[in-house]
């Protein structure tokens, strides 16, 4: 399975933050944004990454992310000329994923807790249909959310005015290798769009859309505001600072899953030598406890 982080948009949400720089480099704590929807990527197991951004920000995000070699990744680039809705990544992705199925997450997307790892390696188990996640939330009129009939999903709905729970969809899904078919078929929404949750109903209406509930011991965040983006600042600090331990470090990931030796683990925290982040990294290197790989 390959993987396809969306790091395109305007972010109109946070402007005028956003004037000069793209949303998913923005830092979030000690990190750039990006790198907490890579590393769901990597939790999962997956290693061949496509990064679909922007024409302006394509070199920035070549800067920051390089190659992946130093992650035991392979990491290229594609933009997406302007905003066509998140299932458009899987037509400009098509020829990246050569018929393979992926890992399609969101850039502004945090998940971290017990037993998601698990979770995300079973998703990306997939070889025939798709795999989505349902998460309480309080306000699920801003997302996608799950309808049931029971205990039966029954439809996925962009944005209810009356939300039919209040289950919504994070931005991580996995999918087999019919997906960009399958957005071809699609016709664009009212607001001009391939949308994610049109996809999600094609998957239904086949009986070939699991989904598996993240309950309590999981946080999910939503960066896209200056509120939701000080928050996750503040989560991911009071965590790091409590436990002693990184959360979505590609460093730490690779080297736990085995992708990057003690020696590159150890040039790693030489090369951020001097502030917190290098310090917890050269930690590892002298035998730290397992903290979850980070999650």
């Amino acid at each position: 399975m390959k993987g396809i982080v969306l790091a395109g948009g305007t972010g109109s949400r946070l402007l005028p933050i956003t004037r000069g720089v793209s949303k998913q480099l923005l830092p979030v704590f000690d990190k750039p944004m990006v790198y907490y929807p890579l590393s769901l990527l990597m939790l999962a197991g997956v290693r061949d990454v496509l990064v679909i951004t922007t024409p302006a920000d394509a070199g920035a995000f070549a800067r920051v992310l390089g190659d992946g070699a130093g992650w035991g990744l392979t990491v290229t680039y594609a933009v997406q000329p302007s905003p066509g809705g998140i299932a458009q990544a899987l037509l400009v992705g098509e020829a990246f994923l050569d018929g393979d199925g992926c890992g399609l997450v969101l850039g502004d997307n945090l998940l971290y807790g017990q037993g998601l790892r698990t979770a995300l390696r079973g998703a990306a188990a997939t070889t025939s249909g798709a795999h989505i996640f349902g998460y309480p939330v309080s306000t699920p009129e801003h997302y996608g959310v799950l309808a049931f009939d029971g205990d039966r999903v029954v439809d996925v709905v962009e944005k209810p005015a009356r939300p039919p729970s209040r289950l919504a969809v994070p931005g991580l899904y996995f999918f087999d290798g019919t997906a960009p078919a399958r957005v071809r078929d699609q016709r664009p929404s009212a607001r001009g769009e391939l949308e994610i949750t049109d996809l999600h109903r094609s998957y239904l209406r086949d009986g070939q859309l699991a989904v598996t509930h993240l309950g309590r011991g999981v946080a999910w965040l939503d960066m896209g505001t200056p509120e939701n983006l000080l928050a996750a600042a503040g989560f991911v600090e009071a965590i790091q600072a409590r436990q002693g331990l990184l959360i979505s470090s590609p460093e730490e990931i690779a080297w736990r899953q085995g992708w990057i030796d003690d020696a590159a683990l150890a040039a790693a925290a030489h090369a951020h030598a001097g502030t917190t982040y290098g310090a917890l990294l050269g930690q590892l290197v002298e035998g730290a406890p397992d903290g979850g790989a980070g999650r």
